[in-house]
C-alpha cells in the first residue's frame, strides 16, 4: 500500500474541538461480513455484544507533558514536550523542544517560580533533545511539580489552547499507569455506568497497558509504507488480561480491541497458536493493509486523520475498500474526527 492511497479531503470542521458529553457521541457500526454501515449512538454499543464477550482497554494514564520554561539569561519563553523517562533515578527524559534552533547543549531552562529546572544534555533528533531535571525532591514529587506546571499534551491539530476541562476530558475513565502523552481516544467515550452495564451482561474487560507516545501522530513522510518507522513504545499485557482473551477466544467469542493503542498492544505479543502472551516490553509495530489480524475480531476506534497510522491500522482491519466508503459516509453525514470526535464499531 501507497501514503498517497490514505489521502482524503476532511474539512478542518469536522475536526471536534470539545467533546460532546461523554458516552453521547455518535457511534458508526461497520459490518465486514454484509458490507453494511449503521449509525447508531455509543450508548448502542451494548447491543452488540454478549455473555462471554471481552472488551481489550488501555489503562495508560496521560500526564500534562506539555511543559513551558524560560531559557537562563535570555528568559525566552521555550516549550518542553515530556516524550519518555529515560532514567528515573537521573531524572533523565527523552522531549521535543521548540523553538529548537534556541536550544544546546548545556543549556538551562527554569519553569515558572517553581524548583524545577533543567539542563540540556544531548541532542537525539531535530528538536529532539535529552534533558536532566535538577530536582530534590524524590519522582512522586518530581511527577506532582511536573502535574502542577503542565498542561495537558491535547494534540496541536485540534488547534485550540488546553485547557482546565481537559484534565478529565482527555482521560478515561479507566486510566490507571502514567506514561502516555496522547490519549487512548477510542476510551474517551466510555462513562462507568456503561462499563457496570456490560459487566451486568457478562461482557468482560481485559486491561492492558500501551503508553502512548507520539510516534501515534507523526507524520509519515514516505510513499512506501514498508519504509516508514514508527516510535517504540512501552506495553504490558498481564497474565490475567491474556487469559480472559484466550477463554473467550477459545470460546468462538467476540474480542473487541478498544482503540488502536490496544489492538497495536495485543497483535505485538501473539503465540504460535495465535492466542495471547503476557508480556512486559516495547513495541514498535506498525500494521497497514494488508494484515492478518490474530486475535482481535472487533474494533472500536475514533475517525482518523487523513495519512495518519490510525487510519492505516483501522483500514487493515476493516478492508481498505469498505473502510475507505465508511470515511466517505463519516464526511458526508458530518461525523466529527479525531481525538474528541465520534466513534467507529468494526465488526
Amino acid at each position: 500500500m501507497k501514503l498517497s492511497e490514505f489521502k482524503f479531503d476532511l474539512p478542518d470542521s469536522l475536526i471536534a474541538k470539545y467533546p460532546v458529553e461523554r458516552g453521547e457521541s455518535r457511534l458508526m457500526v461497520v459490518d465486514r461480513k454484509t458490507k453494511t454501515i449503521e449509525h447508531k449512538k455509543f450508548s448502542d454499543m451494548l447491543s452488540y455484544f454478549d455473555d462471554g464477550d471481552v472488551m481489550v482497554i488501555n489503562n495508560t494514564k496521560v500526564f500534562p507533558a506539555r511543559l513551558y520554561g524560560n531559557k537562563e539569561k535570555t528568559g525566552a519563553k521555550i516549550e518542553v514536550f515530556l516524550l519518555r523517562e529515560l532514567n528515573r533515578e537521573m531524572k533523565l527524559w527523552d522531549v521535543l523542544v521548540d523553538p529548537a534552533r534556541k536550544i544546546r547543549v548545556g543549556n538551562k531552562l527554569y519553569f515558572g517560580d517553581s524548583d524545577l529546572v533543567a539542563e540540556v544534555i544531548d541532542n537525539t533528533t531535530s528538536r529532539g533533545r535529552t534533558i536532566r531535571f535538577l530536582f530534590d525532591g524524590n519522582h512522586e514529587e518530581f511527577m506532582k511539580a511536573v502535574d502542577e506546571l503542565g498542561e495537558m499534551p491535547i494534540p496541536r491539530e485540534i488547534n485550540r489552547e488546553a485547557e482546565t476541562a481537559d484534565r478529565d476530558d482527555y482521560q478515561t475513565v479507566f486510566a490507571q499507569h502514567i506514561g502516555a502523552v496522547a490519549a487512548p481516544t477510542a476510551g474517551l467515550h466510555f462513562t462507568r455506568a456503561m462499563m457496570k452495564r456490560m459487566e451486568i451482561k457478562g461482557i468482560h474487560f481485559a486491561p492492558i497497558t500501551l503508553h502512548v507516545g507520539l510516534g501515534t501522530f507523526r507524520q509519515v513522510d514516505v510513499e512506501d509504507l514498508t519504509k516508514h518507522k514508527t516510535d517504540s513504545e512501552n506495553y504490558r499485557i498481564p497474565e490475567d488480561a491474556a487469559q480472559t482473551v484466550n477463554t473467550a477466544l477459545d470460546a468462538g467469542r467476540k474480542v473487541c480491541a478498544v482503540g488502536t493503542t490496544s489492538l497495536k498492544a495485543i497483535e505485538s505479543s501473539v503465540s504460535a497458536n495465535s492466542r495471547l502472551k503476557p508480556v512486559e516490553g516495547w513495541t514498535d509495530k506498525f500494521i497497514f493493509p494488508p494484515y492478518d489480524f490474530k486475535i482481535a475480531n472487533a474494533l472500536l476506534t475514533n475517525l482518523h486523520l487523513p495519512e495518519s497510522i490510525l487510519i492505516m491500522m483501522t483500514s487493515a482491519f476493516g478492508g481498505h475498500d469498505l473502510i475507505k466508503h465508511a470515511y466517505e459516509v463519516a464526511i458526508k453525514e458530518k461525523y466529527r474526527f479525531f481525538s474528541y470526535g465520534d466513534a467507529m464499531l468494526i465488526l
